[in-house]
This record gives structure tokens, sequence and C-alpha cells, in this order.
């Protein structure tokens, strides 16, 4: 009989099935999907770390087998070759005994006096268990097991966060140029009509204020310049209008004089072993899907966020294809994008493009204590940390919308890319009480992913680092609550980090 039912394979999915394993409870593993590891094995080979300090647990871990696999010293490479992610984590959960189940969605849990007594999944199995561990990205059983959660940003005023809502509208490298006519048959911005495709309709709300909005999503690429490369073709669904958006912005460029490169964009440099390259979006006009599509997939249904998958993989591929061709496109950027390509021994069975969407965020469970921005520019102590961050609070860009700009004689239509910022933090405590719901609303689920914090604070907390030392901390405390017969939040906490700190976990600097 299971002990432990750890719901969704990412990395965090992993360490803690591997965790609750070595702890002696008995654990399955369940993935929606069919590979391991999420976005570390999913096309995010770059891996941001921030401070290296604070890495330990399954994060240094891995970073030790990544070194061994490839002959070279700990931290050498960022981050390994997707397919070598895989496998490293496919030989932790062999080793550990814990039982994987591929294909099968989650479809309701049945709770009774606040606890979880088992789940069903899509294809009518159900599985019981003693405790249970959400580390999905998009935290789907929480909210089967009834617990509240929040999605999107709040506004400034619920948590006192400098940082909260919608953003200013300010120059930099992510943002667009000014005089860009978000309207379809019209450049000069004067003739209201039907907007471009890749901008979101609705009206962006006051500076501050809580909209709901997620950061964009989309796929991270790897890519090669080997000889034997798979080309940039032209998908089947390929849109031409679908790019206008990007013409505009090239002549906008070329008109002023401005030089971008196809590897200023996506990140063109061979930064993982093998040659190889993790393609990211960068800039203004890249792989991230800025029409409002994210904000619809956390609470959609799985048929629609199998659409809107699908719409976020077709930009990857036409985005590729439109900037390797189109003769809008400046012929360096098309000569340097053409250099590279798909590499064939990555995502064989996925069209050589990653099986993952890089959900950036989704829910956020409201727990028993919401870390928020104040925790992390000000480095809060707790006494019940178990795990620590220290990456840049870095949201990316929530949306490209449009407004009027009341330019003499008369307003002007312009596109606007809006939400990004990005601002440093010193490494900072992460307590265990954010990763376990209320004790009124389940005790006995831990959520390593969807942790119980802020937007803000979120945007930090969210790299996969953190999800494996957070999904280590959550399967110790699973198996620790099965084995004392108690709720998760009484899980004695000395005893959890002592045995964190055994295993190597940074607890504080």
């Amino acid at each position: 009989m299971t002990e432990v039912l750890v719901y969704a394979a990412t990395s965090a999915g992993v360490t803690a099935a591997v965790a609750a394993a070595d702890a002696g409870a008995r654990v399955t593993l369940v993935e929606p999907g069919f590979h391991l590891g999420g976005m570390t094995s999913g096309g995010l080979g770059y891996t941001d770390i921030g401070d290296p300090r604070v890495l330990g647990g399954f994060a240094a871990r891995l970073r030790c087998d990544i070194a061994e696999h490839y002959g070279v010293a700990p931290g050498a490479y960022a981050g390994p070759e997707p397919h070598v992610a895989e496998a490293i984590f496919r030989r932790w959960l062999e080793q550990a005994g814990v039982e994987v189940v591929f294909g099968e969605r989650i479809q309701s849990a049945d709770v009774a006096a606040g606890r979880i007594r088992s789940v069903a999944f899509a294809s009518g199995r159900t599985i019981a268990a003693g405790a249970f561990i959400d580390a999905s990205y998009e935290g789907d059983l929480l909210a089967l097991a009834g617990v509240p959660s929040a999605v999107g940003r709040e506004d400034r005023s619920l948590y006192g966060e400098r940082f909260a809502g919608r953003q200013e509208l300010v120059p930099g490298r992510h943002t667009m140029p000014p005089w860009i006519s978000p309207f379809a048959g019209d450049l000069s911005g004067e003739r209201e009509g039907p907007l471009l495709a890749q901008i979101k309709p609705e009206p962006m709300v006051e500076v501050g204020a809580g909209d709901g909005g997620v950061m964009s999503y989309g796929y991270r690429v790897c890519l090669t310049q080997a000889a034997d490369r798979i080309p940039f073709e032209r998908p089947d669904d390929y849109d031409e209008a679908y790019w206008e958006l990007g013409r505009r912005l090239f002549a906008e460029w070329q008109r002023t004089g401005y030089v971008e490169t196809a590897g200023r964009m996506i990140g063109l440099e061979e930064n993982l072993p093998g040659a190889k390259c993790d393609g990211n979006s960068l800039g203004p006009f890249s792989l991230s899907v800025l029409d409002g599509g994210a904000w619809e997939y956390p609470l959609a249904d799985a048929g629609r966020r199998e659409e809107l998958r699908l719409h976020h993989l077709s930009h990857a591929k036409g985005f590729l294809y439109f900037l390797s061709t189109d003769a809008a496109v400046p012929a360096a950027i098309r000569a340097e994008l053409q250099r590279w390509g798909l590499p064939r021994d990555e995502f064989a069975d996925t069209g050589h493009l990653p099986h993952q969407l890089y959900v950036r965020e989704a829910r956020r469970m409201l727990g028993e204590y919401v870390l928020t921005e104040h925790d992390l520019v000000e480095s809060r102590r707790h006494p019940d940390a178990v795990a620590m961050g220290s990456y840049h609070i870095d949201i990316r860009e929530v949306q490209r919308a449009w407004r009027w700009v009341h330019e003499h004689p008369r307003p002007i239509g312009m596109v606007f890319t809006e939400g990004y910022l990005s601002v440093p933090v010193a490494p900072y405590q992460i307590p265990y009480r954010s990763l376990v719901p209320r004790r009124e609303d389940c005790t006995n689920l831990v959520v390593p992913v969807c942790i119980s914090a802020s937007h803000v604070a979120f945007s930090s907390v969210r790299m996969e680092v953190q999800y494996q030392m957070l999904g280590h901390a959550a399967g110790l405390a699973a198996a620790h609550a099965v084995e004392t017969d108690a709720a998760v939040q009484d899980v004695d906490v000395p005893v959890l980090q002592r045995a964190l700190v055994a295993a190597d976990q940074v607890l504080s600097l």
C-alpha cells in the first residue's frame, strides 16, 4: 500500500519521492505526462541559481551528479543536457525504489474531516495514501482537496508590497519601443481597428492594482549547431499575419538605427554541454507568449489547457521559422539563426521540442504562512526554515498591451510590453509553514512548488533549484507525518531540520 503519494514528476516531485522513500516510506509518484523532471529536463538546461552558497540537499546532489557524468568540477556547467537530467532523475527513483506511474491526470480527491483519503485519475484509477504531495506546477491536487489558493498579481495594498500589482510602463530591453501601432492595417496608430495578433485586448488596470495576471509562459528550446541539426521548418499552421507585430518591430528598430541580434533575442550561446544552447525568451519579442493565454491557463480545464499549450508550442515553432526566414527580419539575424537547429538527440518523441511548457506560475497556496516581498528584501529569519532562496525577484513580462498616447494633434495607439521587473535580494529563508495548508483546510498535504507566497515572492522562489530543495523537505515531512501518524502541521520541525542538515541542506548562512 502506498504511504506517500506524490503528484507530478517535476524536479520537486522527483526529489520529494526519493526523500520520502529514503526515509522509509512506500512512495508512488504519479506523472500526468510521460517524462521526469519538468522544466529541469524540459528545456531549462541553463539553471538560474542565485547565490551558490544556498544550494544544498538534492540541488547540490544533482549538481554533483551532473559534474560526475561529464567529468568536470561541480558548477562547471550551469546545467545538463535535457536527456542527461532525465536519466539522472530516473536513476535516483530506481535506486530509491519509488513506484512511478505515467500518463495519469488527476481528476478528483476524496476528502473527509480535513484529510485526503485518496485521489482518482482520469483513467478511473484510484490511489489511497496517508500523506500527499502536490508537486505540480499548476497546484491541481491542492485545489481538488479544497485548499484555498491565489492566482496572479495582487494589489499592492494586500501585503504592503512595493513591487506588487501592475507595473509602470518604463523603458528597458524587455519593453516595446514607442510608435508601433497595435492596429491591423494601420501603421500610424491613428485609426482604431482590429488588433494585431500577440496583443492582449483587455485594458490595463492602474499601476499597483491587482489584476490576476501571471508571468508569461513559453517554451525554452534546446538548439545546436551540429552538422546533423534539424533545420527550422515552416509549421503546418503557420500564419503570416500572426507575425506582423514582429515585422513592425524590426522596421522601427531599423528606422531608429537600433541593432539587434538573434543571440540577444533568445540567448544563442553554447551554454550547455554537447555544444548545445538553452534558448530563452529575451527582449520584447521572443519565445514567450504575451497575449493573455497564460492568464487563463491556471484555472482552465484539461481540454482548454491543452489548447493553450499547443498555442504556445505553435508560437515557438513559428517564431524560430519567422526569425530565420522572413524578409522583414534583418539579414544578419536570419543568417545567425540559420546556423542553429534542433538537436537530434533531444526530445525525439515530441518533435525535438521540449515536452514541458514553461508554466512560470499558476496557483499559489494560501497556507499557514504567506511568504512576501518583505521576507525577501529584509531577509527575515524563520525558525522553521527548511531551505533558502537567493535569486532576484524576477517577474517576467506579464502582457503585451496597448494604450492611447496623447500626442498632438491626435492620440496615437501604441504597443506596450508590461510587467518585467528584476530586483536583487540577499539569501533568505523559506519556512516550512509556507509548504503546508492551514490546519482547517487540510492536514495531510505538503506543497513544494505552488507554495504559500505572494506573486512577488514567488517570482524568486520559482527557480528549479529551489523546487529541488523544497521537494526534499516535503518528502521528508510527508514520511515523518506518516511514520508518527501526525498532521503535517504537527511534524517535529527540529527533527525535520536535523534530517535536512544531515543531507547537506542549507538552512542559514
